[in-house]
């Protein structure tokens, strides 16, 4: 049966647009995958990774298939060949619940990473304490870290020494890269104490005769003598008495410091002996730096210490957690007297 012109046409153009329409769909569906949606989270939150350097972009989505689904992994393999990623750039990332494939290609190609959270505190006492606690949340290795506070070449351009290393790293949380370089994390950290150190603060600081960097080994003293902040000022104010008149601070923490054992609760005379630069028994003035991480209110309990004329203190034998201050030797002996009774009757030996 030979079929009308018009009937032809009918069947062309049906074809043509059974064909269009497949197109449409084939191309619809590939451009929905790449630019709106192509991994849909299982528990409909956003999910975190860190991505390790050399890791694979095979790797990388075993970690979001855990997650995700994921409704084309050709579509995603094929539109990784386009731009030639093959390999992650390192970091950690927060990927939303759904996204399409070329969000998360430029995120991976471009490592455009989301910010961590890095805290630490007054806790930590040495540099090398400090390089572990930073290891535990960014990229780099303690020891590395330890190499650039121990290099007085680098720690120059801060005015720093290995000693005073540790005054830039005020405790707080901050939010950084997890893949930040050691020279990123030290030049974060300097603007952070630059930001501290107002031009109001550092006059305080001149006031009382010390720099920012003394400020923060008197703080770490100060921290060191009791956890009752209150108290902070009182002692900063009796250590700043004993520098202006010349004479030795003669602060239990930094014999502690000089031993080397924390645990330490009793400090004996043979400790008195220790010879090191740390032990204000044996040394006038400060010592070469912190003794622990000083933290802001410990800093601004120096700058603002009030006016005493306290030279001594000795721990309250109520064991209180107090201190009880003295203007006189014989007002300090008579109370020092007394703690070491106190002590002995609870035979605490260390």
């Amino acid at each position: 049966m030979k079929l009308s012109k018009s009937k032809i046409y009918l069947i062309c153009s049906a074809v043509v647009l059974l064909i269009g329409l497949t197109l449409m769909c084939f191309y619809g569906v590939r451009y929905y995958h790449y630019a709106r949606s192509n991994f849909s989270a299982n528990d409909g939150e956003e999910h975190s990774y860190y991505i390790y350097p050399g890791a694979s972009l095979d790797s990388v989505m075993s970690l979001i298939e855990a997650d995700y689904t994921v409704a084309s992994l050709s579509a995603w393999r094929r539109d990784c060949a386009k731009v030639e990623l093959t390999e992650p750039v390192p970091g950690h990332y927060t990927f939303p619940a759904r996204m399409a494939n070329r969000q998360l290609i430029r995120r991976l190609k471009k490592g455009e990473e989301t910010p961590i959270r890095l805290t630490f505190n007054n806790s930590l006492r040495t540099r090398y304490q400090l390089a572990g606690r930073l290891a535990q949340t960014l990229l780099i290795d303690s020891a590395t870290i330890s190499t650039y506070m121990d290099s007085v070449p680098f720690l120059k351009q801060y005015g720093l020494t290995p000693e005073t290393a540790v005054c830039i790293f005020i405790p707080n949380t901050y939010e950084v890269y997890w893949t930040m370089t050691p020279e990123q994390l030290f030049e974060r950290m300097n603007k952070e104490f630059e930001r501290f150190w107002t031009d109001e603060r550092r006059a305080k600081a001149k006031a009382i005769g010390l720099t920012p960097y003394e400020v923060s080994t008197l703080a770490s003293i100060v921290e060191g003598e009791t956890h009752n902040t209150k108290e902070h000022p009182t002692i900063a104010s009796l250590y700043l008495n004993r520098l202006h008149r010349d004479m030795p601070l003669q602060a239990c923490p930094t014999v502690i410091f000089a031993v080397g054992d924390f645990t330490m609760r009793r400090v004996l005379n043979k400790h008195l002996q220790v010879d090191s630069p740390y032990n204000t028994y044996k040394n006038t003035g400060l010592p070469p730096g912190p003794i622990r991480l000083a933290q802001p209110s410990a800093l601004d309990a120096v700058l603002n210490a009030p006016k005493t004329d306290y030279l001594y203190m000795c721990a309250n034998p109520d064991f209180s957690g107090t201190h009880i201050f003295s203007e006189t030797f014989q007002q300090h002996e008579a109370t020092a007297r007394l703690y070491q009774q106190r002590l002995n009757e609870r035979n605490i030996t260390k």
